[in-house]
Formats: structure tokens, C-alpha cells, sequence
């Protein structure tokens, strides 16, 4: 009886001191933070790879030999520019000798049309019959198509003169040049490859769920930074392609982003980190990372009231950028707990730490990192460099 006594007194004297009703225990000891109303821009950062948009590889179209290389490797080199010259001494003889054939044909329906026009003067005067004429006129039409098949074979033999000359299809560097002076060269054989590096496109893989937002961006040309390794800033581009399947395997869409790179800052087979502004969220609750709690039920926070009771609420996640999270379900200057949330139960009474003076509201980060953090989120500069004040043991 004396025991039993004894614990109904020990229960009730929380509730006389002060104490929360519910757990019977003292306030637990929290931080707090107070949600924010902002515009917040929607980042897909993932990694990408720089690839050309122009990249050929020059290939002889005939086996011959190579008589000059006028080029060295590594040269950036114009369209139409000189590369290299085959040994062109029996094409020009195949042309000198389909020329000489045309001319020969045309001196020959010169002199068939000549005979042409004497043979109708002289049917008008009645001195040869008509079919005397005819017949010349038939000699003269094989002519000119004999004509027309000499002007047409050296037609032919042009061009394949024209096969000893190698030119730039475009404009670019050239990579390794292994062919020198008499090498025999065949059509299975590249002899350099031509890559276009100004401007450059960027490739990278975007998550199927932004690929509307993608879509959108691509009709507006959303601008698009990319971050090189060792680069001073990030360069500057424009959305230019979006790919017209989604990979089922692991659900991402290739995007392609064009980048002016007079400076040679990107160079193909690259890779870099690329960035880029799907949407914006007009007005959205920003909140510290660290006030969501993942639990079986889903994504939860406590706010706290004006009386000091904490209620916990669910809400739902729009977007992570770096140590804040855009939510829904909570109301711009609210306020909800971002340390000592495991101390806290739903209605029961908290006490607030007090800082230092002088300390923000909103400290940075934990050490052991952000709840709810998307990994290669963008970072937010706010509250960065901001080292959260010492708590006292109540």
C-alpha cells in the first residue's frame, strides 16, 4: 500500500511543476527553424560526356600511292584544305585520252553536219533524192551521241582524277597522321580522322521524371552549365537535343547541350559535370533538411506551435537543393524542429535552446549529413558556412 502511494505521488508531480501532460516527462530540449516562402529552381546535375558534333574519317576512295602529305598531326585544319595527294599519272592520262576522243567525234559531226546542209540544198534543186539526205542526217545524230558519250566519259575521268586529292570535308583538328609519302593506301584504310571542337555538344542522361520538364526546356533553349575538372568557372550553354526514347534499363532520356569552346575548355570523350534548370517552383515552403524524419508512414516533420506543443505532420517532398528541402503541408513561418526531433513526442510539450547572440535561426548541416539530401543535388550557399552553437544538457 505504501508503494502504491508512493508512485501515484511521483506521477502527478510533473503535472503540478509544469510538465507535459501527455508523456508525464520534462519538455525535451529541441531547435527550431522557421519554414520559409521562396522561389526555388528545380537542378538535374548528373555527369556527362563532351562529344563532337562533326567528326569524319577521311578514307581513299581508290588503292593508290600517297605522293605528299600536306599536313602534320594535330593541325586545325578548313574546310576544303589540302590534305593529301595520291599518285594521280594514270588518271591524267585516261583524261588526256577521253578529251582527245571527244574531239576527235566533234570533228567528225562538224563535218556530218556540213554534209547535212549541202545534201538539203541539194534536194531543193532536185539533184539527189530525199532519202540521200535522210541518211545523212541519220550518220549525223549518231554523231552527237557519240559526242554526248565522249563529253560524259570525261566526265568520268575527272572525277576519278579528282579521287587523288584528299581535302577537310570540315573544319577541325586532325589526330594521328601514320601515312607518309608511298604508302600504298586502300578504301579500308582511314588515313586521319577530322573532329570539330568549336562549338562542342555535351551528353548526358536525364531521369525519365523530369522528362517533361526536359521537354519544356528544350522548346524555351534553358541554359545549361557544365563544370570541368580543375576548371575557374562553369561554362556556359544552350539545351539543343533531347533524345526520342527513354533507356527501360535505367530509366534516363539523353539529353545534348551545345557549348562554344574557342578556347578548346571541352575536348571530346571528356567528362564533365553538367547542370541544368528543368523548372521552377513559384512560392514554395522551404524547410531545413534536417526537420524531415523518414518514417515506415512516410515523410514527416514536428512543428511547434505558439503554446510549445509539437504536432507532427506529414508532408511531401518537391525538391532537395543542398541542406533545404522544398515541402508541401506546411505553411511559410511556421515553425518546426530540426535537433532533438527523437526527444519530442506528438503533443507533448517542448523547450527551445537558446543560442548565442547573434546566431541565425537556421544552423547548417550536421556533421553526419542531411536527411532527405538527393546526392549531386546542387549545394545552397545559405547558412554554409555556419557552425551550429553548442547545446546545453537541461
Amino acid at each position: 500500500m505504501s508503494g502504491d502511494k508512493s508512485a501515484t505521488k511521483s506521477a502527478k508531480a510533473p503535472t503540478a511543476n509544469g510538465g507535459a501532460a501527455s508523456g508525464g516527462g520534462a519538455p525535451a530540449l529541441v531547435t527550431l527553424a522557421t519554414a520559409q516562402k521562396q522561389d526555388v529552381p528545380v537542378t538535374v546535375q548528373v555527369n556527362g560526356s563532351v562529344v563532337s558534333l562533326n567528326s569524319v574519317d577521311l578514307r581513299p576512295q581508290v588503292t593508290n600511292t600517297v605522293s605528299a602529305v600536306h599536313v602534320k598531326e594535330g593541325q586545325f585544319v578548313k574546310s576544303g584544305q589540302l590534305l593529301f595527294t595520291l599518285d594521280d599519272r594514270n588518271d591524267q592520262a585516261n583524261l588526256a585520252r577521253a578529251r582527245a576522243q571527244q574531239q576527235k567525234d566533234e570533228a567528225t559531226m562538224a563535218d556530218l553536219e556540213r554534209q547535212y546542209k549541202r545534201s538539203q540544198d541539194l534536194v531543193a534543186q532536185n539533184f539527189i533524192a530525199k532519202s540521200a539526205a535522210d541518211a545523212t542526217l541519220s550518220q549525223l545524230e549518231a554523231q552527237r551521241a557519240a559526242v554526248a558519250a565522249d563529253r560524259a566519259a570525261v566526265q568520268s575521268a575527272q572525277v576519278a582524277l579528282g579521287y587523288a586529292t584528299l581535302r577537310a570535308p570540315i573544319a577541325g583538328r586532325i589526330g594521328a597522321v601514320n601515312i607518309y609519302p608511298g604508302t600504298l593506301v586502300q578504301p579500308t584504310l582511314s588515313l586521319v580522322t577530322i573532329t570539330q571542337l568549336d562549338p562542342i555538344a555535351v551528353s548526358f542522361p536525364v531521369p525519365e521524371g523530369n522528362l517533361q520538364d526536359l521537354l519544356e526546356a528544350a522548346r524555351s533553349r534553358s541554359k545549361v552549365e557544365a563544370v570541368v575538372t580543375g576548371g575557374k568557372a562553369p561554362l556556359s550553354g544552350t539545351l539543343d537535343f533531347v533524345d526520342n526514347t527513354v533507356d527501360p534499363q535505367i530509366g534516363t532520356v539523353r539529353a545534348k547541350a551545345v557549348f562554344a569552346n574557342a578556347d578548346q575548355s571541352l575536348w571530346p570523350g571528356q567528362f564533365v559535370g553538367t547542370r541544368i534548370t528543368v523548372r521552377t517552383l513559384n512560392g514554395a515552403t522551404v524547410v531545413p533538411a534536417a526537420a524531415l524524419m523518414m518514417l515506415s508512414e512516410g515523410t514527416s516533420l514536428y512543428v511547434v506551435d505558439e503554446g510549445k506543443t509539437a504536432m507532427r505532420r506529414k508532408v511531401k517532398t518537391l525538391h532537395t537543393f543542398g541542406t533545404k528541402v522544398a515541402v508541401s503541408g506546411v505553411e511559410p513561418g511556421e515553425q518546426v524542429v530540426i535537433e532533438g526531433s527523437q526527444n519530442v513526442r506528438p503533443g507533448g510539450k517542448v523547450r527551445v535552446d537558446v543560442k548565442a547572440p547573434g546566431t541565425p535561426a537556421e544552423p547548417a548541416a550536421p556533421a553526419n549529413g542531411t536527411t532527405g539530401v538527393t546526392p549531386g543535388s546542387a549545394a545552397s550557399s545559405d547558412g554554409a558556412d555556419i557552425k551550429p552553437p553548442k547545446q546545453e544538457r537541461a
